[in-house]
């Protein structure tokens, strides 16, 4: 009986350790701070097999709704015009966090509990923009929200 409750033992400790598979399918989202803007997709396959586009723009004579919309409306048609030249990538996953390989620097965080998604976005030396991605089953042509 000993045997077999060790054997069990095992079996769930190392079931425990494994690594959560990453997540498959798409998401899309946007960011927009003062005179920065960003459009984003992202599409995730096993492996991970990672598909990621994130055109960005910042322009500090953008100040008129009229031109936020402009730029909007540009930035969605480069984001979709693009997106059939993006190569997919293998990226490291830890159940959690989505690196380069042998990189350090997050790229994109998964929380499996509240199934959220999160881009991260570098731009010269600012620190990180976490940018919040929703899931879609097929990518919009404007995914900015109305």
């Amino acid at each position: 009986m000993r045997p077999l409750l060790a054997l069990l033992l095992g079996v769930l400790v190392l079931s425990s350790c494994s690594k959560a598979p990453p997540p498959v399918g798409r998401w899309e989202g946007t960011y927009e701070s003062g005179d920065t803007f960003i459009a984003a997709r992202l599409e995730i396959a096993p492996g991970p097999q990672v598909r990621i586009s994130a055109p960005d723009v910042t322009d500090s004579s953008v100040t008129s709704e009229d031109d936020r919309v402009t730029l909007r409306q540009n930035m969605a048609a480069r984001l979709a015009g693009g997106w059939g030249e993006i190569a997919p990538r293998t990226m490291d996953f830890d159940g959690t966090t989505f690196r380069k390989p042998g990189g350090i620097a997050p790229q994109i965080e998964w929380d499996a509990g509240a199934k959220a998604m999160t881009l991260y976005v570098y731009l010269g030396t600012h620190p990180a923009i976490k940018m919040p991605l929703k899931p879609v089953s097929d990518f919009s042509d404007d995914p900015w929200p109305h």
